[in-house]
């Protein structure tokens, strides 16, 4: 039992050795550091002695030297001295190191194999060393020293298989972690710590042959050159070049090069900073074209290098608050070019819309962005199917449509592969091939915000005493989550920045929330995965094994979700919810009124967490299981239950009143004892969910129970029709065949529905209390019109009540009416575009022809096809009549939305998704259902035929395409 106890210990204590952060403890009490926020990241040897200093590596050394001499000993407790358990340990300790401890595990091997076989350790020493003074190539030795050992382990020892197997698992295991892993060393060396700096240049020793072939860190190389060695590893053409960084010496590289008439080079910047999100520097550093001569060469060189340096850009930087670092410069092969220019992927005018800007001209790259000659201009509009694209292009010239056809689809897939941050590229033609000389965003249009997810979150136009409670609510529970997950990864992000209003509409923090899911290393389309059934790629294991902590806690926290809700039900939100249903809020002076507002916002704080929670709980276990939308059953939710009890109810009306006027129903069921009970019947369903409304997220909208008139209508609308079709019913009672795995899933969206109802109740309480204390306020003359407390934030309603400032006071009724007046132009915008770039987006445009003359496309969200006529219907003010001949084009679905369904052929939402409103209860009731179709209500005419496949998410429009 002696060994199989050794072998345990090894494979237990030594990754947990490995993983002992100690470097990071050194450092952070010599130095007050976190190795994890700085450089690299790594916790590493050569970061402690970058980053500390050179008392702060030795120690660091000392402390990885014991823990891989200490894996050695410790298995010399349970096995022979020499024993391939020993390399086994080590092998052990460097995935500890790795995986937890956030380093490379180089230190614990070698120390570690000085104990472990002092003779090859030798060796192996002795031909690194000479191999570096020769070669100057940490690489080569790096990479060599792992070929060596096991070599020389199986030379001494060859007849101790297990042991030469043994070595080469650990060379391998330490290659792969090489080639995953950041290189500290790589790091500017006058940066470092000032004793550590002589050392540091020393060992990087093959920093002067840097190409655009290889990986390379915009800390060092700059983000011009970064990103050029990137996109040529993707496989798009870009010149041949070299990288000199701030620290290394031309010399070699001049030598090397030997530019020729033949063969120009150019000399272009590439300073650490330059084109970077936050500053493109354009224009602020030297480029020097048609270098022809090695003398050419380095006084170009140190032509750029100098530039760093200009007056001007000191002045660039400064404006910007951008630390001065150092000046990287970029050689390339000059392109012969015959056609060249520029390429915005985005309209930084317009900042919306598809449109990809070009300027183009025959001849070199420089003579367009110089300013000094008038370019060809291009709008190009390019639309991508599975398996083709097609480009439509505004504007003509000298240069080739072809041309501007192919630079426009690079710009669209440059774009697409910097996660949708919008490119400048330069870009030149020599007669066979389009070279990208440089891609960098286009800082006036970040950050990007977009309305795909806010739509469905918060729709429509929004009040400004809205947005002043839902922001804080959304953004700090989302914050908690991502913090969460992050840990420390999570510092200098502001999830205060996470939503916006542009247009008095809700946008999200595009640009924010790709920077959070990159350094969850999940990827950028996890949101809208989350909320819209985007497809997801799988994240890294790497990334998810960083993210192992903080997914465990997020983990924790969905597995006692039903018992952490059921636990606040009972003893928060019901008592909560019971003491606000007793009080007389007609009665309630205005602090009072505050002290019940602050009560529900608290509650409010605590239903947020679950009104996130619940949904992303319930949309990840539906695709981790697999389960079908139609095999769900949404009938807690309430918007649901609302509907079927109506619809009920209209049934049992219709026995009642075998013939009836439709502007007489309520007066006739008056004359009935029956027709009393169907009357008592409706008023209790409006009792029980009188507080769901339009916008079931915007306490400015009424509730149903403030204003019944359109609950009425549809109820006279469905005695007036059919039944549901009996479909949706039969794919409602699938539901129970395979009840195992669908349980995990119908038990989350209960809770969802649970949760939508007690926020909404919420909600509703809390639209109560500021109505009462508007009254009081009309009453008093503070203010004038109904719905003016709308157009004060929650600070200004407070302020108002508990400090009572006179110069307030008197600034408040111009103050409402301007925010009127702004909403109400707001209000008359019709098409809300779906991505806008920059802090102050200008006037929306109209849509651009980018679609099909038959065909418009967006997302399949309930099954099945119909035909029919068009009717758009941007809100619910004039509700009309509807039946299956109606197709329903609306820009977004909320609750309110929901009873129009229940007449209608087919839905067709601007917004939203498969987890939308809209798409359950069309699901519901097995009516056909295409959301996210952009432009829907402005491209489409009421009485238009057309046809809609909820399946593939497609709208064809009919031959017959003129309105009745």
């Amino acid at each position: 039992m002696f060994e199989p106890w050794g072998v345990f210990v090894i494979l237990i204590i030594c990754p947990l050795l490995g993983g002992l952060p100690l470097i990071a403890w050194i450092t952070y009490a010599l130095k007050r550091k976190q190795l994890s926020q700085v450089g690299t990241g790594n916790i590493s040897v050569s970061a402690a002695f970058y980053h500390g200093g050179k008392i702060v590596g030795i120690l660091a050394v000392l402390s990885e030297a014991f823990k891989g001499i200490a894996a050695v000993l410790l298995t010399r407790i349970f096995f022979p001295d020499g024993s391939f358990w020993e390399l086994v340990a080590l092998i052990a300790l460097v995935i500890g190191r790795y995986w937890i401890g956030r380093g490379a595990g180089t230190t614990n091997v070698v120390w570690g194999f000085v104990v472990h076989d002092p003779l090859v350790a030798i060796f192996v020493s002795f031909f690194a060393g000479i191999t570096f003074t020769i070669l100057q190539s940490r690489k080569v030795v790096k990479f060599g020293v792992l070929l060596l050992f096991p070599l020389f382990v199986a030379l001494l020892h060859l007849s101790d298989i297990p042991r030469i197997f043994a070595a080469v698992a650990l060379a391998g295991l330490m290659g792969w972690i090489y080639t995953k892993i950041p290189d500290d060393m790589k790091l500017p060396a006058q940066e470092a710590q000032t004793e550590s700096q002589a050392m540091l240049e020393f060992l990087r020793g093959d920093r002067t042959m840097v190409s655009l072939d290889e990986e390379l860190n915009a800390a060092i190389v700059g983000e011009k050159a970064a990103t050029l060695s990137q996109i040529k590893r993707w496989g798009y053409p870009v010149p041949k070049g070299w990288v000199l960084a701030p620290i290394d010496n031309p010399e070699g590289l001049t030598e090397f090069l030997q530019p020729s008439e033949l063969s120009p080079l150019v000399v272009r910047s590439s300073a650490i900073g330059e084109d970077s999100e936050h500053a493109s520097a354009a224009g602020q550093y030297e480029t020097v074209v048609n270098v022809t001569s090695p003398e050419a060469l380095q006084s170009a060189i140190a032509q750029v290098q100098a530039s760093y340096n200009h007056p001007s850009a000191i002045q660039y930087r400064r404006d910007r608050g951008l630390n001065d670092t150092a000046m990287a410069v970029l050689i390339q092969q000059q392109v012969q070019s015959v056609y060249s220019g520029v390429a915005f992927s985005r309209d930084p005018i317009t900042q919306q819309g598809d449109a990809i800007i070009i300027e183009a001209l025959p001849g070199s790259p420089t003579q367009v962005v110089s300013g000094k000659v008038t370019p060809e201009q291009y709008r190009a509009f390019v639309v991508e199917t599975e398996n083709s694209y097609s480009v439509q292009l505004e504007g003509q010239g000298r240069v080739p449509q072809s041309l501007i056809k192919q630079v426009a689809y690079l710009a669209y897939r440059l774009e697409k592969r910097y996660h949708g941050t919008p490119q400048d590229i330069e870009w030149s033609y020599d007669g066979q091939t389009l070279w990208v000389l440089q891609s960098r965003p286009i800082t006036t249009l970040l950050p990007m915000w977009t309305r795909k997810i806010a739509a469905e979150v918060i729709p429509g136009v929004i009040h400004p005493l809205t947005w002043s409670i839902n922001r804080p609510l959304t953004c700090g529970v989302w914050g908690e989550f991502f913090t969460l997950v992050l840990g420390d990864r999570a510092l200098g992000l502001d999830f205060a920045k996470t939503a916006t209003l542009h247009y008095s509409r809700a946008y999200f923090n595009a640009s924010l929330l790709g920077d959070i899911f990159i350094r969850m290393g999940l990827p950028p389309e996890s949101l809208e995965f989350l909320t819209r059934g985007a497809k997801l790629s799988k994240p890294s294991l790497q990334s998810t094994w960083e993210n192992l902590p903080g997914l465990g806690k997020l983990l924790k926290r969905e597995l006692s979700l039903e018992k952490d809700f059921k636990e606040d039900y009972h003893k928060r939100f019901i008592p909560g919810l019971s003491q606000l249903a007793q009080e007389d809020i007609d009665n309630l002076e205005a602090p009072k009124l505050l002290t019940r507002i602050d009560f529900i916002l608290e509650l409010l704080r605590h239903g947020t967490y679950y009104s996130i929670l619940a949904p992303l709980s319930a949309a990840l276990r539906q695709a981790i299981f697999r389960v079908k939308d139609g095999q769900i059953d949404h009938s807690v939710t309430p918007e649901v239950a609302a509907l079927r009890s109506l619809s009920a109810i209209a049934t049992d009306a219709k026995q009642v009143l075998v013939e009836f006027e439709p502007q007489q129903v309520f007066e006739q069921l008056k004359q009935t004892p029956e027709g009393e009970k169907i009357l008592q019947e409706f008023n209790e369903l409006l009792q029980d969910y009188g507080y769901l409304s339009e916008v079931g997220t915007d306490i400015s909208v009424p509730t149903w129970r403030e204003n019944p008139q359109m609950i009425q209508q549809m109820f006279v609308q469905l005695m007036q029709g059919n039944e549901p079709q009996a479909g949706a019913k039969d794919a409602i009672n699938s539901i129970f065949a395979g009840k195992r795995k669908r349980s995990f899933v119908q038990r989350r969206v209960d809770i969802k529905g649970r949760v939508t109802e007690v926020y909404s109740r919420l909600l509703a309480e809390l639209r109560w209390s500021f109505v009462a204390l508007e009254k009081i306020w009309l009453k008093s003359g503070l203010l004038r019109k109904t719905g003016d407390i709308f157009f004060l934030n929650f600070d200004e309603v407070r302020r108002l009540i508990v400090d009572e400032d006179s110069s307030f006071i008197e600034q408040l009724d111009e103050l409402v009416e301007f925010r009127r007046s702004q909403f109400l132009q707001d209000s008359e915008i019709i098409q809300i575009p779906l991505l806008v770039y920059g802090h102050t987006p200008p006037h929306p445009l109209a849509p651009s022809e980018l679609y099909s003359d038959q065909i418009l496309q967006g997302i399949g969200a309930s099954h099945g096809q119909a035909e029919g006529r068009v009717k758009v219907l941007r809100n619910l003010q004039d509700i009309p009549d509807i039946d299956r001949d109606t197709i329903l084009v609306v820009p977004y679905t909320d609750s309110g939305w929901a009873p129009l369904l229940l007449r209608a052929g087919g839905l067709i939402a601007e917004a939203g998704g498969r987890l939308s409103h809209g798409a359950i209860v069309a699901r519901e009731y097995g009516i056909p259902a295409v959301m996210d179709v952009r432009g829907a209500t402005w491209l489409l005419q009421d009485g238009q035929r057309v046809r809609i496949d909820g399946s593939r998410g497609i709208v064809e429009l009919s031959n017959d395409l003129r309105p009745e």
